[in-house]
């Protein structure tokens, strides 16, 4: 081989990779989006539940992955949508599941590569924002995987002679061959953050004939999952302390594991030969059958290998305040209800302690801070995800009156909270962009005057995570409240703007440092508006809880039949007429008219 072909050689094989690493990656997000929130839900749910939780894990690690699923297990520990006691089972089957996913690239599938390629190539482009969309994504993902598979095992092939050299140091028959491949294996895969990735280029390369026995390629599996634990660790940088707890348990799992591959090597040289007639089967079974026995073997001391993920990263910190969402409560709408009372509270203090890192990062740029604050950004609208379907589920019950209008108020309170968090976030993204402009700095004087607004925000923000209290029996004190802080900062508002605007207008300011001061001052007052949206809600008189209906059970609600679907042409061409100022239809072709015509089931 000479330089110019080593080369070569090196840009195909590390190109084929990319392409296995992109379309798996594609594959995995077309998954998720084809699923939407459903999996977070379910994940939520299932994990109250032993046996659930690890047959879940198992299907999401089949499909979207080990790392996905810990990434996604991590995001709703932050959150408190999950406790690390139920993360484990989870991710116990999450290991389980991806072993199973490279059962499915070893069956030799390259060859129809392009016909996913294709396929998924068309439902892309001509199913844009259809469900067709995201499983399009997914088969494209999983045809361009094949592709990179092909194109490393076919540019290795011609010079299998001379790389099997390079690869003679990795032996599972020796110890030091054996620690060499796991050791070579975990760093690759911690570098490219995907299990799957290193154990496909270990497909590949059986495939050219550079690997030629079992005890080549089981290092390299047992270094892959020890490796893939990189990206929970990575995900977990800026949560609190039970996530990162959650990814300390799965690099522990998956540590163990790996002793207990390297212990039993022998009994697998010796039999896993006999489950298959080919050397990628052979691997892809030794990887599952591994996994499962440590699964099994760590399935019944859960609680044990929680105490000692704690004992390893000890914390002073608090553990992070729980959901109050309890399925259990929703046979009981009154004690449901107050459950979400106390999640918006829960879900307006994360607001407020993203607030006050705010008020770090106006001063000064701080990567981990604002690290922190885009992990409360995700808890946030995992929260309002929960929520929300936590009272759809509670519609389904009888409801009183009262109820069926509380509801009502709650999701626009969840909604609104949200959207406070999301101008929070804008904040500290302004403060990071400001600050890699010298001209956008400002003096004393305007960071006087910025933190004015500030603290009205601030103060009206209290107010309304405080508001969120199911003790109360009337909420108008705390609405009221809301809205004097909220009156008081308008008027301050409108102050510091055009007495910073004046300052712009003598030139003590450049421009740029203008524009970013007015987009602070319109953040700030976008969060108070939010607030004032739910106080004025929590003074209407629905807007309560009934002490004598806690404990109450409800039946389920009573059907409704689904009315018959409008005549969207018809409909659509009176809204034309109506609101772009054409001539008024007649009242017979009207929507609202007596004609029945107009309205019709178009199924």
């Amino acid at each position: 081989m000479t330089v110019g072909q080593g080369i070569l050689l090196f840009f195909t094989v590390m190109g084929g990779l990319a392409l296995f690493i992109f379309g798996m990656n594609i594959m995995t997000e077309g998954l998720k989006r084809a699923s939407g929130n459903r999996l977070r839900k379910i994940l939520a749910q299932a994990a109250h539940h032993r046996m659930n939780g690890l047959l879940l894990g198992a299907f999401l690690g089949t499909t979207i992955q080990t790392s996905a699923a810990t990434v996604m297990m991590v995001g709703l520990i932050n959150a408190g949508l999950m406790t690390l006691l139920e993360s484990i089972p989870p991710m116990l089957g999450a290991n389980i599941g991806t072993t199973l996913a490279m059962h499915l690239i070893s069956i030799r599938l390259g060859d129809y590569c392009f016909v996913g390629i294709t396929i998924g190539l068309l439902l892309v482009v001509t199913g844009s924002n259809t469900k067709w969309r995201p499983i399009g994504e997914a088969l494209l993902g999983f045809g361009m995987l094949f592709l990179g598979m092909n194109i490393m095992s076919g540019a290795v092939k011609p010079y299998r002679e001379v790389m099997a050299p390079f690869l003679a140091g990795i032996d599972g028959a020796t110890w030091k061959g054996m620690l060499t491949g796991v050791g070579i294996a975990t760093a690759i895969t911690a570098v490219i953050q995907s299990s799957g990735a290193m154990i496909g280029m270990v497909f590949a390369l059986i495939s050219a004939g550079v690997i030629t026995s079992l005890e080549q390629s089981y290092p390299i599996i047992i270094g892959a999952n020890v490796g893939t634990c990189a990206t929970a660790l990575l995900g977990s940088i800026g949560t609190n302390v039970e996530a990162r707890r959650s990814a300390v348990s799965h690099l522990t799992f998956n540590i163990f594991s790996a002793v207990f591959g390297v212990l039993a090597a022998g009994l697998f040289y010796r039999w896993i030969p006999l489950t298959a007639g080919d050397l990628i089967h052979q691997t892809a079974n030794a990887n599952t059958i591994k996994m499962v026995i440590s699964v099994a073997l760590v399935l019944p001391f859960i609680r044990a290998h929680e105490r000692l993920v704690r004992r390893l990263l000890p914390s002073s910190e608090p553990v992070p305040e729980p959901t109050f969402l309890d399925d259990t409560l929703i046979e009981r709408p009154e004690d449901a209800l107050a459950a979400v009372f106390r999640e918006l509270r829960r879900v307006t203090g994360i607001c407020v302690r993203s607030l006050q890192l705010d008020a770090e990062l106006i001063i000064r740029d701080d990567h981990r801070q604002m690290g922190r604050l885009q992990r409360n950004e995700e808890a946030v609208d995992d929260i309002k995800t929960a929520v929300r379907s936590y009272l759809r589920d509670l519609t389904h019950r009888y409801l009183s009156r009262r109820q069926a209008i509380l509801i009502q108020y709650l999701n626009r309170a969840v909604v609104n909270v949200e959207r406070i968090h999301d101008h929070i976030e804008m904040i500290g993204t302004l403060s990071g962009q400001r600050h890699a402009i010298p001209e956008a700095r400002f003096t004393l004087e305007g960071l006087n005057l910025l933190y004015e607004v500030y603290d009205t925000t601030a103060r009206t923000l209290n107010r309304l995570a405080s508001s969120f209290d199911p003790d109360k029996l009337v909420y108008g004190d705390a609405a009221r409240a809301i809205l004097a802080s909220r009156d008081e900062h308008v008027a301050g508002s409108h102050r510091v703007l055009a007495d910073f605007t004046e300052r712009i207008s003598k030139h003590e300011y450049p421009p740029i440092s203008g524009m970013f001061f007015t987009e602070y001052i319109s953040a700030f007052d976008r969060i108070v508006r939010h607030c004032k949206v739910v106080a004025l809600d929590e003074l209407q008189p629905d807007f309560r809880l009934k002490p004598a209906k806690f404990s109450r059970r409800a039946e389920p609600g009573p059907g409704f039949e689904a009315p018959a679907l409008v005549d969207q042409e018809v409909y659509l061409e009176w809204v034309r007429r109506e609101r772009f100022g054409m001539e008024r239809p007649s009242e017979a072709e009207s929507p609202a008219g007596p004609a029945s015509e107009s309205v019709a089931d178009d199924e």
